[in-house]
């Protein structure tokens, strides 16, 4: 491995903020950045890249799964997947709060044909299992196929039960599809549920699992599936302009948060708690339970952009609406939820 000369990070302008707007927000650590400056390059295209196929295989091995993808982003890697599932005039169900239907562009209809055939998601998270089985089109040509079954999880926080996912796998072979997670935050789900990553992504052909949020790095997504399904969503990456050269300085940060990063999620964790429990005590202020990173706070209308403001002024990013989702990551600390607790108070108690 090449040695390179010793760097310093370059100051940041928000250096020193509480920052609560996702868990993407997350800076990469010295030590992460030294990992990338270091990674042996290739072409990945060509695949010769080997800081990006010891990604792909670790974090496949970590998943239970044959092979993984290196992909940019979760949203090319969720496309790439219900693209190597399904074809033009197909569809998958999925929830009506879910990622891949919601906060994706609506890729899989404009850009592959895919019909999604959303379902209200319970207030759990899960998709009612009668609900979903009415969604599966008999063979009948007045309808689109049925092919895929998408979950996720976490999804807004919540870990999916065991019991449940295994019913909704039971249900989706019996019916002939096919099961694809959105996994962004399955390593939470692990985690939270004091479970491996592997028994979280067992029930699933494919499982997209993302590094720059909890896991802070950069930037990056693997899906972890078979071979032969690994092979048809590289195909398709190529075809979405997903294909990089030298991507192994990016998958060295990813490598680094594998190796590093995935047990310090508690803290996380904990610190969600924390911010829930304080945030609790102000009566103008409806808290959700807690089960992760994800603290989701109601309020009213007209509190959300003077309140979003004040708590600038005090050190604290949050994007506020009436019901506002404030995520933990490894960038906030105890003292960082102490903070923003004491300006939601400080701003409630100046009304």
């Amino acid at each position: 491995m090449s040695s390179y000369p010793a760097f310093s990070r370059r100051p940041d302008s928000t250096e020193g903020l509480v920052d609560l707007r996702s868990d993407t927000v997350t800076r990469p650590s010295q030590a992460m950045l030294e990992a990338m400056i270091r990674s042996p390059v290739g072409d990945d295209v060509w695949g010769d890249d080997p800081t990006i196929n010891e990604l792909e295989a670790a974090t496949a091995a970590r998943a239970g799964k044959a092979a993984g993808v290196f992909f940019p982003s979760g949203t090319q890697s969720n496309l790439a997947a219900l693209m190597a599932h399904c074809t033009r005039g197909e569809e998958y169900i999925v929830g009506q709060r879910a990622h891949t239907y919601r906060y994706e562009g609506g890729g899989a209809a404009v850009l592959a044909s895919i019909q999604p055939q959303p379902v209200e998601n319970a207030p759990d998270g899960t998709l009612p299992l009668d609900r979903v089985k009415a969604d599966i089109k008999p063979d009948d040509s007045h309808f689109a196929v049925t092919r895929l079954l998408a979950l996720e999880n976490t999804i807004d926080g919540k870990i999916l039960p065991p019991a449940y996912v295994d019913q909704a796998a039971a249900l989706a072979r019996g019916a002939g599809l096919s099961m694809h997670l959105d996994g962004a935050r399955a390593w939470n789900a692990a985690v939270g549920g004091g479970v491996s990553l592997e028994a979280v992504c067992a029930p699933y052909d494919s499982v997209s699992l993302c590094f720059s949020k909890g896991m802070g790095a950069p930037v990056g997504s693997v899906l972890a599936a078979s071979e032969a399904l690994a092979a048809k969503a590289r195909r398709v990456r190529k075809m979405l302009g997903g294909g990089m050269r030298q991507a192994g300085i990016m998958a060295g940060g990813c490598l680094y948060a594998l190796e590093h990063n995935i047990e310090r999620l508690a803290e996380d964790h904990d610190n969600a708690a924390r911010l829930g429990r304080g945030l609790a005590q102000i009566a103008e202020l409806r808290l959700e339970a807690v089960n992760t990173n994800l603290v989701f706070v109601h309020m009213a209308p007209e509190h959300c952009k003077p309140l979003e403001a004040f708590a600038k002024s005090r050190g604290v990013i949050v994007a506020l609406g009436p019901r506002a989702r404030l995520v933990l990551h490894m960038d906030v600390s105890a003292a960082g939820v102490d903070s923003t607790v004491e300006a939601f108070k400080a701003y409630f108690a100046g009304l």
